[in-house]
Parts: structure tokens; sequence; C-alpha cells
């Protein structure tokens, strides 16, 4: 049996990484993005592609609905998201925050009403969601992104809870600064590593923590970050 991977925000940087990883590794994938490009990216790498917003709810329903009727089954999502807004804290207005929340919370929660049924019918299934290392270390760089990823955090112990029995695992990755981004010196020196890490090291995690080898892996941050962050 061949497993289905759905991605999103896949046109690029870690989003296509993982799609191409996930392909490499004998999974059929789905990925969407807002852009037409998505059509044009699914077609280079072997994947389906549809085009549409994890902030819109019609868009993933059709993206899973695609999944199914395509494929007839969903055994990983990755949840990947686009642009959120920078800035300072009161620079940034409450539009752009309550998009921040659209975005990491209002995404996931709307999959996974979506796939939680799937899984449960299949006997199980493994979801990954991209966040970041300042969930845990918060970054005046990026504020929104910081904040609402340590809600994800919280978010997901509450999903492992409830549906570990299921079977169904999910995870979060927190990547540090990575390649599909300039290289800012002044972000450089903090790292241990002393260089950007690339997305096929990112998206290598996120296959892992798809695949069966982290069957008892289940409601976990995994820092892959160069050493970023200092907490222990």
């Amino acid at each position: 049996m061949q497993k289905v991977a759905i991605v999103t925000a896949a046109s690029m940087g870690m989003g296509k990484a993982c799609a191409i990883e996930l392909i490499q590794s004998g999974y059929k994938v789905v990925i969407m993005s807002r852009g037409e490009q998505i059509l044009e990216v699914a077609k280079s790498i072997g994947a389906d592609g549809l085009q549409g917003s994890i902030t819109c709810s019609d868009d993933i329903k059709a993206l899973v609905e695609f999944t199914m009727s395509k494929h007839g089954r969903v055994d990983g999502v990755v949840n990947n998201a686009g642009y959120i807004a920078k800035g300072e804290l009161f620079e940034l207005s409450d539009e752009n925050w309550h998009e921040g929340l659209d975005i990491v919370i209002g995404s996931v929660n709307t999959m996974l009403k979506l796939v939680t049924p799937i899984f449960q019918a299949q006997g199980g299934g493994s979801v990954v969601n991209i966040s970041t290392f300042a969930a845990f270390e918060p970054s005046p760089v990026f504020p929104i992104s910081a904040c609402m990823r340590a809600a994800l955090g919280s978010y997901i112990k509450l999903y492992a809870d409830k549906y570990a029995k299921d079977n169904i695992r999910i995870n979060n990755v927190l990547p540090g600064f990575v390649d599909s981004k300039p290289v800012h010196e002044k972000f450089l020196k903090d790292i241990p590593m002393e260089r950007y890490g690339k997305v096929e090291e990112i998206a290598k995690t996120v296959r892992f923590l798809l695949s069966d080898d982290a069957s008892y892996t289940i409601g976990q941050n995994i820092r892959v970050d160069g050493g970023i962050t200092r907490s222990v």
C-alpha cells in the first residue's frame, strides 16, 4: 500500500522540500498554495496540486476531498504556512494579529477536523506542523509567529492526548534560520553551527516524524535549528 500525504504552502521553501522528500520516499503527495505557480510546481515534482489558501476553510476542505477522491486515503499531513507579518509589537495591526491566528492555529484546526475521521477509519495517521524555534524563545523580529506558534505547542498536546489511543500522532518541527531566506550576518552569529539550515534537512526530519520509525513520538516540539535555542 502506497502512503498518501498532503503538504500545504508547498510552492517553495520548506513546504516544497517536504513534498519532494516524501515523493522520493514513496508517498503520493498532494500540495496546495495560494499562487498559480503551485500547479507548475506540482507537475515538475510529480505531485498533484491545488491552488488555495490555508486561511480559507473551503479551500482546505477541497484539498482533503480531492485527495480522498484521487487516492482514497490520507496517511500524513504537513501543515506548513506562508508569510506572517513582522514588525515591532505596537506597529502590527489588529488585522495582522488576527491573520496570524488564522494562519497558524485556524488552518491546523480546520485541517485536523477534516482528516481526523479519516485517520480513525484507517486505523491511524500522522501530522507534522512546521513551527519555529522562536515558539519557546520569542524573537522580537517576528512576534506574531512566535506567539501563535507557542500556542500551537499547547494545541498539539491537547490533540495528542485525545487521539493517541487511535494511533494518530502529531508533532511540531521547529526550524531555525534556513536557506530559503537570505543569510543575515546578525542572525548567523547566533547559530552555533555557523550556518543556516538547509530546507532538505527540515524535510528529512518531517519525513521521519511522519514515518513508522517515529511511531512512539507524539506531542513533541522537535528543534532543527543548528543549536540557536539556548533553553534546556
